[in-house]
């Protein structure tokens, strides 16, 4: 396993139990001192795990083929006044009869992407480039088992629609793994051809997103799924060098994300409004700061961009530690389902100390679950591995 020197300093000192006289460590060399051990166990199970993909499970109710991703709205449930008859909603509370297997293969390709990566970060042990390649292979580059780069049949309801826009938010999973590609590419460990393979794909993605009625009703809709619209829009335009859509995020961001999301005392008042108002807050905010760390660079700086009313991704942290901090002193009512699993360990916080040296957010990080198994927590957790990311922040 690789370390730096302050590092291996700060992990030997713990395990010792005295304090540690080298230089203090980044917040980037504590976060890996933390999940290291965690992440090489995790990885050695990875390491045997065969792909799955879309094409390993279908519902007789997508309109969709063996190789189109399909879900179903969370919050729609049988009418019990017409059972046969089209679904009706039930914000916040998720229907377990929903068709879930694409959804539970994307993340669990997505979990195994990020820690295989991080492994490789870790160690430099080539077998866990290679394994992860394995599975983006299956699901990009194999004619029998890729997924189709679109989602035209996401979130379907059942007697309502066969797809809708919003179901473009189940694709914020393959956040980690585009970045797993990118951190593998980076150190070597991707064939050219296939690299260029994966490109493709995404660049098909892209256009689709930012063409097709779904894509374009997405970019705007006021809440978190505009967030995580331009999120994944700016991670998959770096990916493939599409510098004119890098540039329409960074626009997007700055002129309506921010602006017309964003309260002046840092919260999101469209969440509030929700039936699970702290758990939909902490997943904007982490939308947020991926939009400003993937959007940055040193002729764009989004971590220090204000708006009216100094509105700021600083302002959206400083709004939610307090209830990180102590949850117990959250203003609203507990959110219906799910209020007992948040917070965890929300890489909002984490990104933010290293982006503006932050003690306090790093504090409302370290000490909560970085391995969260409850799978709605997953599910709107698509950054769980941030070792794979801590090299943006540091170059």
């Amino acid at each position: 396993m690789k370390h730096s020197l302050p590092l291996l300093c700060l992990m030997v000192c713990s395990w010792l139990g005295f304090a540690c006289s080298s230089p203090e460590p980044s917040y980037a060399q504590r976060a890996q001192a933390i999940l290291a051990d965690s992440v090489l166990e995790i990885a050695r199970v990875n390491l045997g795990l065969r792909p799955e993909t879309v094409t390993a499970s279908r519902c007789v109710r997508s309109a969709g083929g063996a190789h189109d991703f399909y879900s179903e709205g969370d919050y729609w449930w049988p009418d019990s006044t017409n059972p046969e008859g089209p679904y009706v909603r039930r914000d916040g509370l998720t229907n377990p009869g929903n068709f879930t297997a694409h959804r539970e293969a994307l993340m669990r390709f997505s979990e195994i992407m990020g820690n295989l990566s991080s492994a490789f970060l870790l160690t430099d042990d080539p077998a866990y480039a290679r394994a992860a390649l394995a599975h983006s292979r299956a699901w990009f580059l194999t004619d029998s088992t890729r997924m189709n780069p679109h989602l035209l049949y996401a979130q379907a309801i059942k007697g309502r629609h066969t797809g809708r826009g919003i179901g473009i938010i189940d694709a914020i999973h393959f956040m980690e793994v585009v970045q797993a590609l990118r951190v593998l590419d980076q150190h070597g460990q991707v064939p050219p051809a296939d690299l260029t393979g994966y490109q493709q794909w995404f660049g098909d993605f892209l256009t689709w997103l930012t063409t097709h009625p779904y894509g374009l009703d997405e970019k705007v809709h006021p809440n978190n799924h505009g967030t995580c619209w331009n999120m994944q829009v700016a991670l998959y335009a770096r990916f493939t060098g599409n510098e004119a859509v890098l540039d329409m995020c960074r626009t997007h961001f700055s002129e309506n994300l921010l602006p017309s999301q964003m309260a002046e005392d840092g919260s999101f008042p469209l969440e509030l409004k929700r039936t699970k108002p702290y758990g939909y807050s902490l997943f904007n905010l982490d939308a947020m700061v991926m939009n400003a760390l993937i959007l940055s660079d040193p002729a764009h700086d989004l971590w220090n961009a204000e708006s009216e009313g100094g509105k700021s991704i600083r302002k959206g942290l400083d709004y939610m530690r307090p209830y990180v901090a102590d949850k117990t002193q959250w203003p609203l009512e507990p959110d219906v389902m799910y209020w007992d699993e948040w917070p965890v360990a929300h890489p909002a916080f984490l990104f933010g100390a290293m982006a503006y040296d932050a003690p306090a957010y790093y504090d409302v990080w370290a000490p909560y679950a970085h391995f969260p198994t409850v799978f709605e927590v997953k599910r709107n957790l698509p950054i769980r591995n941030p070792l794979i990311w801590l090299e943006e922040l540091e170059t």
